[in-house]
């Protein structure tokens, strides 16, 4: 009977807590927007394409003549949007535009701001302090001699240790 009135709160306090998992839009592929897709022209070369899209996420092992652009979104607390564009070459030109899935708005890509972990490249200027240590000389006088600048050894000659 005691371990049932340990158990029952147990599994109660976890179901619970389950339901606390935070949850991000998990974007992969290439991303596509309507704008990339309406600069694409037949007649354009490979290079062309590859200045408006990008390298594609998917080129045709048998066929090199056909490039797959694959965006998919897997949105943390909704579904999960995808958009496909396929590209077709004759030689070295673009002949024929393939589009499937909803390009009427771009995707948001933006992170919410104070959700989940601190984003790549964000700037810690908020975290640092007030004043910044000064650089250090060039030369050091007590030490007799010049700072190492990045690269270089301090000096050819072996320690003595």
């Amino acid at each position: 009977m005691q371990k049932l009135i340990k158990t029952v709160p147990l599994l109660v306090a976890l179901t619970v807590l389950s339901g606390c998992v935070y949850k991000r839009d998990l974007p992969q592929g290439n991303l596509i927007t309507e704008a990339m897709v309406q600069q694409l022209q037949p007649g354009m070369s490979r290079a062309q394409v590859a200045g408006v899209m990008g390298r594609p996420l998917l080129e045709a092992p048998f066929d090199a003549n056909q490039w797959d652009y694959v965006f998919r979104l897997d949105e943390a607390y909704g579904g999960v949007k995808q958009r496909r564009v396929t590209l077709t070459f004759t030689g070295d030109r673009l002949v024929d535009i393939t589009q499937q899935g909803d390009f009427s708005e771009d995707p948001d890509l933006t992170p919410e701001e104070g959700m989940g972990p601190a984003s790549e490249g964000a700037s810690p200027i908020g975290v640092l302090p007030g004043s910044q240590p000064e650089a250090a000389p060039e030369s050091a006088p007590d030490a007799g001699g010049t700072l190492p600048r990045g690269g270089e050894p301090a000096s050819d000659e072996p320690l003595n240790l």
